[in-house]
């Protein structure tokens, strides 16, 4: 746990750096799978792919349920950097997505309060626009992926360059709600297959 506290906080409260996400409170469903897939060099990040090199699963396991369990408190919502034009689309679509372009609306799959669902949708609160971009770009351009059918993937090809930002600063600058615990499996009926939900 140690090796992920240097860059996540003791708790998994995630930094003031953009790019150590806040992993506590996440479904250890979610977590476990990006250590495997690091582990595994699905994902790539050469300080996590080395520290998570030659632990076993069960080890990997422990690690997603200690940070699951954790419930530090949330940062203050981030300063909004972007005009209200561009707030207001984030806005609609995390909420509403785009029917007319198939986008679906961010809480579809993550939950109306943004806290995600078991077992393996992770909560986008907490987060840096800066980080949350960076993953919409990296679904966009292939750079990650998961197991097929990758619905992320197919959601991030649809969005442009301004809906990306859009989203992101509409997310950070959400605060948290009174309970940020995900939503149990089942609960939403997601509008796309996705493979790293089932597999």
């Amino acid at each position: 746990m140690m090796g992920c506290a240097a860059c996540h906080g003791a708790h998994g409260e995630g930094t003031d750096n953009d790019y150590f996400p806040r992993l506590s409170g996440k479904p250890a469903g979610y977590l476990y799978k990006q250590l495997l897939a690091f582990r595994d060099g699905r994902r790539k990040y050469p300080p996590i792919n080395y520290l998570l090199a030659y632990l076993p699963d069960a080890y990997l396991k422990q690690i997603a349920d200690y940070f699951a369990s954790e419930r530090p408190p949330f940062p203050p919502p981030s300063k909004v950097t972007v005009d209200a034009a561009t707030l207001d689309l984030g806005k609609t679509l995390v909420t509403k997505g785009d029917a007319s372009r198939k986008v679906p609306a961010c809480v579809s799959c993550h939950g109306g309060a943004m806290t995600g669902m078991e077992p393996a949708i992770p909560g986008l609160l907490g987060l840096h626009a800066d980080y949350l971009s960076a993953q919409l770009g990296a679904w966009r351009y292939g750079t990650r992926s998961t197991v097929a059918p990758d619905c992320m993937a197919q959601v991030a090809k649809l969005l442009s360059e301004r809906d990306i930002t859009a989203i992101a600063a509409y997310l950070a600058s959400l605060p948290a709600p009174a309970n940020p615990v995900p939503v149990a499996a089942g609960t939403l009926k997601m509008p796309l297959e996705c493979g790293s939900v089932h597999n």
